[in-house]
């Protein structure tokens, strides 16, 4: 990682911060640069998670190594996003955000939001039209078709080979592509920040400013303790390095509010910076921008015990469980897109009977919560790559020599 590209990022979200201030909606001048690096990252995010999923499958080889690679990760994905609530819920209780709010729930704007259930969100997975997938770029249809494609070429061995070598020639097309974008990252991150700052300043965070408080040592805590346990005891790395390594891919989450917006910077910087093999990238990092939300998971326990001591309500053992389950469950099917927690509460706020105006009370500050929750998930999706890559090497290390 090039010293003076992360002093540009750094030097980026600075002068962004402060512009917004001083010129408060004003910012929004500086929009368009913003738009032209989300446009960038927008062309080249579907061919680039088609191609490198299927190298990423057809690359290890055999679908007994797929299956252990794709359980190992779903797995930690699981486990993560787990803690994440339950550190959400007792961030919650340890700094009581809605205890006292002042903040009228019926003067708030609720959103318009709807959520579709877990068992369609499992079979929306499935593409009935694969094409209309790619064109829409529906993310985890995407990679449901590219992971298909991946073992179909697995299966049929030698007669498909053409195909793997043309995808394979593709992937390295994108990752090229992918480098001419990431020269604009600190363009971007000016353009999209400045504007975020002027619109929202400290007049909408003030009145719920112990519920961002709770939200960013949340954050905090999951990724300096929880993350760094990982990737020390299971990744055999040192969590510096692997801060160091991420920490492009997180400012550009923290200012796009999206993971799967920001995966060509994390596959970029997990290989590059982590030392993380593109087989192991290739699967680990579009799957967990899609299913790994540990910033969202926290989100939602945080919140719903925020709405309930603001309706005064007391939630039980059954209930927190009940929480800590659909709140895994939603982050799970919450899409890498910005704003998509605020419509997985939902979810979580319906299964335990908590009142659904309760959004309104976050939604002002939701678009600022979403900067914090999403540099985190991005970390968690590098810091499995980690935990597998290792595992893997360490596998292979041990396996008899035929």
């Amino acid at each position: 990682m090039k010293k003076n590209f992360v002093w540009q990022i750094v030097g980026a979200f600075v002068l962004a911060v402060i512009v917004g201030a001083i010129l408060g909606e004003r910012a929004s001048f500086f929009q368009p640069l913003g738009d032209l690096f989300l446009r960038l990252i927008k062309f080249i995010i579907v061919p680039l998670i088609l191609s490198t999923i299927i190298v990423g499958v057809t690359g290890a080889g055999n679908i007994k190594k797929l299956g252990r690679i794709g359980g190992k990760t779903i797995i930690y994905y699981l486990a993560t996003s787990f803690i994440a609530i339950v550190i959400g819920i007792s961030a919650g209780y340890v700094f009581s955000p809605g205890t006292g709010l002042s903040v009228s729930a019926e003067d708030a704007a609720a959103p318009e939001t709807s959520s579709d259930g877990i068992i369609t969100t499992l079979l929306n997975i499935i593409p009935t039209n694969p094409v209309e997938a790619l064109t829409n770029g529906a993310v985890l249809q995407i990679i449901f078709l590219a992971i298909f494609l991946g073992i179909a070429i697995t299966l049929v061995g030698e007669k498909a080979s053409p195909v793997p070598q043309f995808v394979e020639g593709l992937a390295e097309i994108m990752y090229k592509i992918t480098a001419i974008v990431m020269v604009l990252v600190p363009i971007g991150i000016f353009g999209l920040l400045a504007p975020v700052v002027g619109q929202y300043g400290l007049s909408v965070l003030m009145p719920l400013m112990k519920l961002i408080i709770a939200m960013i040592i949340g954050a905090i805590v999951h990724g300096a303790v929880i993350y760094s346990i990982a990737v020390k005891t299971l990744g055999k790395m040192s969590p510096l390095h692997f801060f160091k390594g991420i920490f492009p891919a997180a400012t550009v989450a923290f200012s796009t509010c999206s993971s799967s917006g920001t995966l060509p910077v994390t596959m970029k910087n997990t290989e590059e910076n982590l030392g993380v093999s593109k087989e192991t990238c290739s699967f680990v990092l579009p799957l967990g921008a899609t299913i790994n939300m540990d910033g969202t998971a926290i989100y939602q326990g945080l919140c719903a015990v925020f709405v309930a001591q603001y309706f005064d309500a007391s939630l039980s053992v059954t209930q927190l469980l009940t929480i800590a389950l659909v709140g895994t469950l939603a982050s799970i099917g919450a899409a890498g897109v910005p704003g998509a927690g605020l419509v997985m509460l939902t979810m979580t706020l319906s299964a335990v009977g908590l009142p659904l105006e309760g959004i309104a009370l976050v939604a002002g500050i939701d678009r600022f919560l979403d900067m914090f929750r999403t540099a985190l998930n991005v970390m968690g999706d590098a810091s499995a790559c980690v935990v597998v890559e290792t595992s893997e090497r360490k596998r292979d290390q041990l396996a008899p020599t035929p």
